[in-house]
């Protein structure tokens, strides 16, 4: 029988799994891997008070892929009658025998497949029904709208929740598949100053989790959120300057995030980044470390196996600011003649720490370590070349004298050189935000250049 919420049981996943793999072998393909997935979920806006929209949506596919030697092909489809799913193998198997050969394409070796696959309790299906999660984003906005009359109007708030399961195996030995969960509610409110005519901000606040008993409740998303839309109103713009500058740590995430772009295999093998030949060399400074935990309940980055079905295992990826890890998959590993670290499908439940943090480090206390400068909260565009580690992007958020907020700002671009950006961090808060698959405090970076009026 399906498990709740889902068309297909697992059975019939694997059934399906092994036919395609059966056919692909029947045609002379040297290996095969196969991947049976259906997602399921409930999406509900609204704005204004009002319900805006109602989405069910509802997918499934399998996947194929067929090695002839060392030619690989792959393709998918979303019927699973045995018509179309031998088709399917047989548009793989003709693409891997007109494709080039690649020396380094193949499955994963025996001594790398997962053999035991841990019950990480990933799923928490919710059986909310769409006038629910309405009633739940009117809360939430009705939250925003009330916190002050400055909160005029609102892009509206929503409720999600979404849930997957697959099985998957490939003729290398693996055989596994799981159920997984994400559930959300945002808001946007929209801040106006009276009298002021053209003075408005928007901010946003949301709450994702693989339980949603495990949500923040619809009053405190909504709140916040309008704390924040209202803290950003009467901006102005600064003069060009070079000063320190500090992250709110949902953005400090995504200096994490760089770092592991920039350490990725694919990366490292195209020889496209800044950080080429890092292992065992100081990136950060010394009192930084990171680590990876595939294996949290809960997380939203854990898993008992990569995409591959290679066996993950916890890591200190960056111990005493050294690189001690890259980020692999079996192809990219086999490129730059390693090994595979678990990492097809990306990175696990990472954690950025510092040996300097204290538990009172929390934002009221950087901003007083960062004294006189700059408090980003948001960045826009996509301003990272990550060959050379340049960086520049827009940015918004305070200007901050002797530790105290003294006024929003905003039409500003912060820029630098990522390289020396991870090496200049000075200091991590304790305000951990949980961003994904990563988990960071503030950062305080010791110089930037704020490009300003």
């Amino acid at each position: 029988m399906p498990e709740k919420g889902f068309s297909y049981s697992r059975g019939f996943f694997e059934d399906l799994v092994d036919s395609a793999i059966a056919h692909a072998t029947k045609l002379g393909a040297t290996d095969a891997a196969a991947e049976a997935s259906e997602g399921c979920g409930l999406s509900v806006s609204v704005r204004k008070g009002e319900l805006e929209n109602v989405e069910r949506n509802r997918d499934k596919s399998l996947g194929i892929t067929v090695y002839v030697g060392k030619k690989r092909g792959n393709a998918a489809t979303s019927d699973f009658s045995q018509g179309a799913i031998e088709r399917t193998v047989q548009a793989a198997f003709d693409i891997a025998r007109f494709t080039a050969e690649d020396k380094f394409a193949g499955l994963p070796a025996a001594r790398d497949i997962a053999k035991t696959h841990p019950d990480l309790d990933l799923f928490h299906p919710w059986s909310i029904n769409s006038e629910d999660a309405a009633l739940l984003a009117l809360r939430c906005e009705a939250a925003a709208l009330s916190t002050s009359r400055r909160i005029t109007n609102s892009e509206g708030a929503g409720v999600s929740a979404q849930q997957s399961h697959f099985f998957s195996a490939h003729t290398a030995g693996f055989r596994g598949g799981y159920a997984s969960s994400r559930h959300s509610m945002s808001v946007a409110p929209i801040a106006s100053s009276p009298g002021k005519k053209g003075d408005m901000q928007r901010d946003a606040w949301y709450s994702s989790m693989r339980d949603a008993a495990d949500l923040a409740s619809p009053e405190s998303v909504g709140r916040y959120a309008a704390e924040r839309a209202l803290s950003r109103l009467k901006s102005r713009k600064i003069k060009t300057c070079h000063c320190p500058v500090l992250f709110e740590s949902p953005l400090a995430a995504g200096l994490l995030g760089g770092f592991v772009q920039a350490i990725s295999g694919g990366a490292l093998y195209r020889k496209s980044t800044f950080l080429l030949d890092s292992l065992g060399k100081p990136v950060f400074p010394d009192h930084i470390d990171i680590s990876e935990d595939p294996f949290t309940a809960k997380g939203k980055g854990s898993s008992p196996f990569d995409s591959e079905g290679v066996k993950v295992k916890a890591r200190q990826v960056v111990d005493a600011g050294i690189v001690q890890g890259y980020f692999l998959s079996t192809y990219t590993a086999r490129k730059l003649g390693m090994r595979t670290t678990g990492n097809a499908g990306g990175s696990h439940n990472l954690v950025m720490s510092s040996r300097q943090t204290a538990a009172e480090d929390d934002l009221d206390e950087m901003l007083r370590k960062l004294g006189t400068g700059l408090f980003v909260t948001e960045l826009m565009g996509q301003g990272v070349n990550y060959v050379t580690g340049d960086y520049s992007r827009g940015a918004s958020g305070f200007w901050v004298e002797k530790g105290e907020i003294a006024f929003p700002v905003e039409e500003i671009t912060i820029a630098g050189n990522l390289k020396d950006m991870l090496m200049d961090i000075q200091a991590v808060g304790s305000d951990v935000y949980n961003y994904g698959a990563k988990s960071v405090g503030s950062i305080l970076l010791k110089r930037m250049k704020i490009a300003g009026s």
